[in-house]
């Protein structure tokens, strides 16, 4: 399985990308995932709601450049569906059962997702009615999908 986190904007902050590239490392013997940065739009601090559109749309296009046809896409938004770790697990792996090879999880940035990467979405999927740092997100969504794998398998998990 071939797995994408999309995700607007540069992560800063070393000690996030080194948890998300130790996800990554642990994730060899189980799928090829990789985190694919798209460029958030430089945006004032106050916007009016039109101009807030206009942002989200810029970086939805972007996001969406990065979609194949065939990709299964499940987008992270606060009003999605609420999934344990073991249905997280077991999303997976019924795509991959009925060979849904290519998935990516959308991350929007810190104005959320556009209309269309939305519509584009096969499922979203919320992590709470909390809101997170998109950057903390991703590492957040990396441990999460490591440790799905590891239910598929009945694995103990690494502690």
């Amino acid at each position: 399985m071939n797995i994408q986190i999309i995700a607007v904007g540069k992560l800063k902050e070393k000690f996030m990308a080194d948890g998300i590239n130790e996800y990554l490392k642990r994730m060899g013997p189980y799928a090829k995932m990789q985190v694919v940065e798209v460029p958030d739009e430089k945006a004032p601090e106050t916007m009016s709601e039109a101009e807030e559109e206009q942002v989200k749309n810029r970086e939805g296009e972007r996001i969406l450049a990065h979609i194949k046809p065939d990709t299964h896409v499940i987008a992270l938004a606060i009003d999605g569906s609420l999934w344990s770790s073991e249905e997280l697990a077991q999303q997976i792996d019924r795509l991959g059962t009925y060979g849904r090879s290519q998935l990516a999880f959308v991350i929007g940035g810190s104005n959320g997702l556009a209309a269309a990467v939305l519509k584009r979405a096969d499922q979203k999927l919320s992590f709470g009615r909390l809101t997170y740092p998109h950057q903390l997100m991703r590492l957040v969504l990396t441990e999460q999908v490591y440790r799905a794998f590891k239910i598929i398998r009945r694995e103990p998990y690494h502690k």
